[in-house]
């Protein structure tokens, strides 16, 4: 079983694990309880595990959202504040790091303070819990030929994932993952894989760079993908035009349709008060359309001018490039379930080395006086440490390492066997690259990270695991990143520092079962610096079961890539040289990020907002990789300006793990009751200090103020 249900051991209530997303909660009850396994059959909504307590009282360690329903599955009443009457009630409370549910018959009401939401019955009764992981696995694999005519008819069964085709599918968690694509002589389709009747067709020219820019609408949309020679979309009595440009318009429909999704689904399940709704221009008859089937509804959607909306529209969170290739046919399900934006270059801009041996902005590092890069150190390759040439006390000169060493001459400001391009610019918060090729300021996406999203399963301990690697005393400084790991209530982590190891104990590191490696050191051609010599990932033999990592070195690219291939997740890595100072200060950043539950690519993306040389680095492998889930569940930045004698606020909401697009929040502020749909940003003008004061304080955030990245925690009192 992925959930396990336990009594606490030092409190009234139970902690629930859920091994596969690596994820753990405490619920806390009124009196001690034996948790009773229980049928999953009891539940409303499915649910993976369910136990029965006898309790007078559930709480919740953080603001929920509880919705009361009947027995049929009717909304009786949504709310933090609310009081039943005697009845039977399905309860479910959210968020919460697996979907959380709860049965019972007794009247009960619900009260929240500033950090728990509490649920108190009538009397002490059998309340029965349920959890489902909100992890996803596809249900097959789909075989195809990888020209474009057959990957067509590959593409169309994409959308057999959808839990629904009505406007809830806009809801991350009733959308399953896509069926996997593998090359094959023959087309076969697994018979569990079956497409939804939408309505809606998608026509395209048969050719790899019309074919991938629509592969998130096939899927969201459960749209037959057939050839044409001009793209459109159709349904029944409608078309809507692709052409001329089907990477633009396709992520036009995406965007729109989306939103529209979101607006109209509060006619039905959760009719929330979503700022979306109120803030549109779009005059449709919402409840009319949610009633509609799919191909009608999405015909409506489109006949809004794009421009029209476009104003209102949030900016989208991710775009990947993927190149025009037979070789990438197998990233197209993972790329859609995150619905990307997709673009399909043919030709690529390769990025010429330039004045100063930089590539564009990787530059090699200016140090100050005191300042030293970190470059390679003075280790001879299967050698003792060496001396080296006497440097006098310049510490300025590149590749200076601990002992006073050169590193090898013909290493220069960026990695000289690398392939590096420049993708065209994106109008995303983030950007992936599939294909050939180094990418500047972008993802380096690769299939076997996809692949190891799937493989995660059952763990045998629920905590995390955390080790820094520090391999150089003047770089001690950062090693102090151990302190920033760990800070966070209700989630157990193992943090471990080591220094100065040798080849074999670095060995030893990679093949153990870490969840993230922070690694300090020097990286150069001969590989990672240890104190016997150089172990280069790129040539050795090594067993690799690290999950994720920050190679926080010079150059560090390719023995990023080298733990990828064998068989980390996802990693932080350098692509030129790297000055000490700035180096030291990412790490410390992403270090907070990603202990507050912030995916690789996110947390990148507020590291270079606040470092200029962030962009020396770029994510390897699989950029949504956490390490642990926030406790809001999505990952949150807060920018924050003075206004007078009150404050401007804005939340802005990433997709996270479990918590994708079309999620909802709301900010925890007294007098705002609105609800935003991720990735649409929380705007409130006029914040008292005292209610500004009071979010601020129920979670550690990063915070954007006068520009400066700080921490909540930092920032109070305000």
């Amino acid at each position: 079983m992925s959930i396990d249900i336990d009594p606490l051991c030092d409190a009234p209530g139970l902690t629930v694990t859920d091994h596969i997303e690596n994820t753990q909660f405490e619920l806390y009850t009124d009196r001690r309880v034996t948790p009773r396994p229980s049928p999953v059959e009891e539940h409303y909504f499915p649910v993976d595990a369910s136990v029965t307590v006898e309790a007078g009282s559930i709480e919740i360690p953080r603001i929920a959202v509880v919705e009361a329903r009947s027995s049929d599955g009717t909304l009786l009443a949504r709310g933090d504040d609310l009081s039943m009457p005697t009845g039977e009630y399905h309860l479910g409370i959210d968020p919460a790091p697996t979907k959380l549910y709860s049965f019972f018959e007794s009247g009960f009401s619900v009260t929240t303070t500033d950090r728990t939401t509490r649920i108190d019955l009538e009397a002490v009764a059998d309340v029965t819990l349920g959890f489902r992981s909100l992890h996803q696995r596809p249900a097959g694999t789909i075989t195809t030929p990888t020209d474009p005519e057959s990957l067509l008819d590959a593409v169309s069964c994409l959308g057999s994932a959808l839990g629904t085709t009505s406007p809830e599918r806009s809801f991350p968690t009733l959308r399953g993952h896509p069926p996997l694509i593998e090359p094959g002589e023959t087309f076969h389709v697994p018979d569990r894989i079956e497409r939804p009747e939408s309505g809606v067709r998608i026509v395209v020219p048969p050719a790899y760079r019309d074919l991938y820019p629509v592969v998130p609408l096939a899927y969201y949309f459960a749209a037959e993908v057939v050839p044409g020679s001009v793209a459109r979309i159709e349904g029944d009595g409608w078309e809507h035009p692709l052409e001329p440009d089907v990477e633009r318009r396709a992520a036009e429909v995406l965007r729109q349709s989306f939103h529209f999704d979101c607006i109209t689904r509060t006619e039905g399940f959760y009719p929330v008060d979503l700022h979306e709704r109120a803030t549109t221009v779009a005059d449709l008859d919402w409840a009319a359309l949610y009633e509609a089937p799919l191909a009608e509804r999405l015909g409506a959607y489109l006949d809004v001018p794009f421009e029209r909306i476009e104003p209102e529209l949030p900016q989208w969170t991710l775009t990947t490039d993927i190149r025009p290739d037979p070789d990438n046919v197998e990233s197209l399900p993972f790329v859609a379930g995150e619905l990307s934006i997709v673009r399909s270059p043919g030709t690529v801009t390769p990025a010429e080395t330039g004045p100063g041996g930089g590539i564009g902005f990787l530059r090699a590092p200016d140090p100050g006086p005191a300042e030293f890069v970190r470059g390679g150190a003075g280790v001879d390759d299967g050698s003792d440490l060496g001396d080296g040439p006497d440097l006098g006390d310049d510490p300025v000169r590149r590749g200076v390492g601990p002992r006073g060493a050169d590193a090898p001459g013909d290493r220069g400001a960026v990695l000289g066997s690398a392939e590096f391009v420049r993708p065209e610019p994106v109008e995303t918060v983030e950007h992936a690259w599939v294909g050939d090729g180094v990418p500047l300021d972008a993802n380096k996406a690769t299939l076997d990270a996809y692949r190891r999203r799937l493989e995660t399963d059952t763990v045998e301990q629920s905590r995390i695991s955390v080790l820094v690697v520090c391999n150089d005393e003047q770089m001690r400084e950062e090693g102090k990143v151990s302190e920033l790991y760990g800070l966070r209530d209700m989630v157990q982590f193992d943090i471990e520092v080591r220094h100065d190891l040798t080849r074999a104990e670095m060995r030893e590191v990679l093949a153990s079962d870490v969840d993230f490696l922070h690694y300090v050191g020097h990286v150069d051609d001969r590989g990672m610096q240890c104190t016997d010599a150089y172990l280069d990932l790129t040539r050795e033999d090594l067993r690799v079961s690290v999950s994720a990592f920050l190679l926080n070195a010079c150059q560090s690219y390719e023995q990023g890539e080298a733990l990828i291939h064998r068989g980390s997740r996802g990693g932080i890595v350098t692509l030129s040289d790297v000055a000490n100072s700035p180096a030291t200060k990412l790490g410390r950043i992403v270090a907070r990020l990603m202990n507050s539950g912030f995916n690789l690519r996110t947390a990148l993306h507020v590291a270079k907002r606040e470092l200029l040389t962030g962009h020396q680095y770029i994510v390897v492998g699989d950029g949504a990789t956490t390490i642990c889930q926030s406790r809001s569940g999505i990952a949150i930045v807060v920018d924050i300006e003075p206004a007078g004698s009150t404050w401007d606020f804005t939340m802005s909401a990433y997709p996270n793990g479990p918590y994708g697009v079309g999620s909802m929040y709301s900010p925890t502020i007294d007098g705002v009751s609105e609800n935003y749909a991720v990735p649409t940003d929380a705007r409130i003008a006029g914040l008292s200090s005292e209610r500004l004061t009071g979010l601020l304080q129920l979670e550690t955030l990063p915070v954007f103020f006068e520009d400066e990245l700080h921490w909540s925690d930092e920032l109070l009192p305000l």
